[in-house]
């Protein structure tokens, strides 16, 4: 860590710099004060107020909106912290972060603890959920699929109640895994996961008319496999939806007409011609994982949301921190994932990379970590070397006059610098693979 005489004098620039750009950059430096101050726990909420005031951070305050990060930095609200509570930053030293996963969680007198399985076909919104109920992003998430190459764990802690979140890849079938020569990771941690569920939220996107209407094979395989879990049904992607009737007609059919034991009512008018909805159908009278079975009636519950609305998570957030059970927890409240700075710096920037680049041509990148250090005024440096198989890929990737790369290297920064709330100077090369 920098010594304390620098961190002084950063902090001296950082409030220099404060009051000369005005409230723009105020609120940016707004998230780097912690880190700077030393605090133990870096997050936004918990930076004291600053004795500052005026006409400038007024019209900040109005331009920004009420409880913003800079509100919550100067002091100018105070909301209540059992109502916003804090999320943790990741530690950007691997020992920290280490030792933080293996310290003895500082449990209250009556600890709760819930694991949750997150499962769904690849892009249905597992990880942009993820991220959503943590409060902090630290899972990769694109519009190409198979961008979540393995199990992540993220850890949601509120007063007494502790929430393992257990993002996995998009379930897919063994034949698709060897056409398409992808990783065993793939196609085995989905299954791995479910063995130490608690609960299973089988997550489907709503805005796709080629596999909403049915839960896939794998996935009514490994519901069955498991029957013994509880699940719920998470209908993402709502807001993509030009007529909200459809809704009606899509639970019928992945419920199979039975939401926690009780027969849905729906109205004939709002059933599909084309595909009848099977609320009518008893569902004891099919054989589990019987051929002619495109839903589960089996849910306990059904979430109809949009992943990227805070409103409409944190409605599914306080019904899994209501289902946690009595039990010990099995991390501290400071962990907010159990991945490495490294791993979650390789995550962010492929995501970046499957982007911006065409059809397979992310795929084919090989991404090298070759520094990763801190810098004289507390910032993380980070080199990478991204080795490319094709001259032709080169090109791609580094972008006319190099912008691409450079777009590149700046989104990605900026998403590190949100996970580690410090300075974060993010270097890309590009090389052909030898």
């Amino acid at each position: 860590m920098a010594a304390p005489g620098r961190r002084q004098a950063v902090l001296l620039r950082a409030v220099v710099g404060f009051w000369q750009l005005g409230p723009v950059a105020a609120r940016e430096w707004a998230t780097r004060f912690p880190l700077l101050l030393g605090c133990q726990r870096r997050c936004v909420s918990c930076v004291a107020g600053a004795a500052l005031s005026g006409p400038l951070l007024a019209s900040a305050s109005r331009r920004y909106g009420q409880n913003s990060a800079l509100d919550r930095f100067l002091g100018l609200s105070q909301p209540d912290s059992s109502l916003t509570p804090c999320v943790p930053a990741v530690s950007m030293h691997r020992d920290e972060q280490n030792l933080l996963l293996v310290h003895r969680p500082d449990m209250p007198e009556n600890p709760r603890v819930l694991r949750v399985v997150l499962l769904g076909a690849p892009n249905a919104g597992k990880s942009t959920l993820s991220n959503q109920l943590l409060g902090r992003k630290v899972f990769p998430v694109s519009k190409k699929v198979h961008t979540t190459r393995c199990q992540g764990l993220g850890v949601i802690t509120e007063k007494e109640a502790q929430v393992i979140l257990l993002d996995t890849p998009g379930l897919i079938s063994p034949v698709k895994q060897k056409r398409h020569h992808l990783e065993l990771s793939l196609l085995e941690d989905p299954w791995k996961s479910m063995e130490s569920a608690d609960l299973v939220v089988v997550l489907v996107d709503v805005s796709d008319k080629w596999t909403r209407n049915q839960l896939s094979p794998q996935m009514l395989q490994c519901l069955t496999q498991f029957s013994h879990i509880p699940s719920i049904l998470v209908m993402n992607k709502v807001d993509c939806l030009k007529q909200k009737s459809v809704l009606l007609e899509l639970t019928a059919s992945l419920t199979e007409g039975m939401v926690n034991g009780k027969k849905l009512k729906i109205r004939q008018a709002f059933r599909s011609q084309h595909c009848p909805s099977p609320a009518t159908k008893d569902p004891n009278t099919q054989s589990v994982g019987s051929p002619q079975r495109i839903g589960w009636p089996h849910f306990q519950e059904i979430f109809m949301l949009s992943a990227l609305s805070q409103e409409d998570v944190k409605t599914l957030k306080q019904y899994l921190l209501a289902q946690a059970q009595p039990g010990p927890w099995e991390f501290h409240s400071e962990v907010l994932t159990s991945q490495t700075p490294e791993e979650i710096c390789t995550n962010i920037i492929r995501e970046k990379l499957l982007e911006h680049l065409p059809q397979e041509v992310p795929y084919n990148v090989q991404q090298k970590t070759t520094v990763w250090e801190e810098g004289p005024s507390g910032e993380l440096v980070i080199v990478q070397k991204l080795l490319v198989p094709k001259e032709s890929h080169v090109r791609i990737l580094i972008g006319p006059k190099g912008h691409l790369i450079s777009q590149i290297a700046e989104e990605a920064g900026r998403d590190l610098m949100d996970i580690f709330l410090c300075e974060v100077q993010l270097r890309l090369s590009v090389k052909l693979l030898d």
